[in-house]
């Protein structure tokens, strides 16, 4: 998720971010949570990567699972997308990851199947 920026240096750990009112989790964070954004070159060409044709779907391939959180009842699964940079990741549900089964059951083997988000 991200990138935002940081509004206020709380003390040596702690941070205040500066986030949508969109986004519901708490404004002050440790800084072991943060990583800094790095964006592109200036120059360098952002090319969106290939899509594959799936049963006359459009599907790009799933790279990794990096958490799982429940909403509204059902889990979602957050995405990293093969080829795509982390600010392509997405939360998807279970129905929209139907061929990548094998990275689900890795997920799941490594975090258990609870609902408990990752950190």
């Amino acid at each position: 998720m991200g990138p935002y920026k940081i509004k206020a240096i709380i003390s040596s750990n702690v941070v205040e971010l500066d986030l949508p009112a969109t986004v519901r989790i708490h404004l002050v964070v440790n800084i072991s949570q943060i990583k800094w954004y790095i964006d592109q070159v200036d120059s360098q060409r952002r090319e969106t990567p290939q899509s594959v044709v799936v049963k006359e779907e459009e599907e790009w391939e799933v790279e990794k699972i990096l958490n799982k959180r429940k909403v509204q009842g059902k889990n979602k699964f957050l995405v990293q997308w093969k080829g795509f940079t982390a600010e392509g990741d997405t939360w998807e549900s279970r129905e929209n990851l139907q061929n990548a089964g094998d990275l689900l059951r890795e997920f799941e083997e490594e975090y258990g199947r609870d609902n408990r988000e990752v950190r």
